[in-house]
């Protein structure tokens, strides 16, 4: 699941190319233990490593940078680790050989009866239309990757942060917010109400998502349509929905950055939820490449409606 291109800098650099300002994250050297496919475009990697020991995921919707070997490699391999000069030093290596950095989130983080850790991260396959597909579907056991993430388990790239007294949860995700979603439900307590509305490109994307809280899933099945098509569709479902009766709600949304905005909108103006209770991301935007994205971020002009989310 792609996060936001805003992530990929903030996860260890500034736009300016600086190093973090707080040591909440590091550099963890992960391996493929094995993969799983959840649907028609889901296929989760499970990661192991001795290194993640050190790794605190901080749940719900908590944020890792990958570095994906170049499609001719096997493996990572970075010419830095150095909190002080590993961005410069990656952006220095040619585009052919540099490792492509994404932006995923930790969908279970668990330690073994035997001792290890593992870290699931789910991604969203699409062929080879980007390098973290290509990368996942030829992802086999034994291949070694290099991430950056959380040391330390409150951080601020877990942005699923409802204030005291919330009484009911909106959530609206497409495929590459599901993960993120689905890592949410999973830590809600008992009895939460929940009104959320998933997009998935395909029937068999509708996964079982496993939780506690009274949680209403509506499933959008997007199958066709793009751009305005696909946005009227989800506010379609939306405006059609009774909402909990609640005095205190708080929405979650994320996925691609103008359907987000056009949730945000009807959020607040039609449904009379505060602003500020409402906590939104641009995980991708149609029409920008995620290379283009990227870009955006490194001068400054994060793609995410909410440059300030970054690690």
């Amino acid at each position: 699941m792609t996060a936001t291109a805003s992530d990929a800098t903030a996860s260890g650099a500034t736009a300016s190319g600086s190093a973090p300002a707080a040591a909440h994250f590091r550099f963890f050297a992960l391996e493929v233990l094995r993969t799983r496919r959840l649907g028609h475009s889901f296929l989760r990697v499970t990661f192991g490593g001795e290194s993640l020991s050190g790794f605190r995921s901080g749940g719900y919707d908590q944020s890792l940078s990958l570095f994906l070997p170049p499609a001719h490699q096997e493996h990572t391999v970075l010419p830095s680790t150095d909190e002080d000069t590993w961005f410069a030093a990656w952006r220095a290596v040619p585009d052919e050989e540099r490792p492509v950095m994404r932006s995923y989130t930790v969908r279970e983080q668990r330690r073994t009866p035997e001792g290890a850790d593992e870290v699931d991260i789910d991604f969203v396959l699409h062929g080879d239309a980007s390098p973290a597909s290509r990368w996942a579907g030829r992802a086999v056991t034994g291949r070694r990757i290099m991430a950056i993430g959380p040391a330390v388990a409150a951080n601020k790239s877990v942005r699923f942060q409802p204030p005291p007294g919330t009484d009911a949860l909106l959530m609206y995700a497409d495929e590459t917010a599901l993960p993120a979603a689905a890592a949410i439900l999973d830590r809600l307590p008992a009895g939460t109400r929940v009104a959320a509305w998933f997009e998935v490109p395909h029937a068999d994307d509708r996964l079982v998502l496993p939780t506690l809280a009274d949680a209403d899933i509506t499933w959008i099945v997007r199958e066709r349509g793009a751009g305005k098509e696909r946005t009227e569709r989800v506010l379609e479902a939306l405006r059609a929905a009774e909402l909990p009766v609640a005095e205190a709600p708080y929405a979650w949304l994320a996925g691609e950055a103008g359907t987000i905005r056009a949730v945000r909108r009807h959020v607040v103006q039609e449904r009379s939820i505060d602003r500020r209770a409402v906590r939104f991301t641009g995980y991708w935007r149609l029409g920008a490449s995620e290379e283009e994205l990227l870009a955006e971020a490194y001068a400054g002009r994060a793609a995410s409606e909410e440059p300030s989310s970054e690690l």
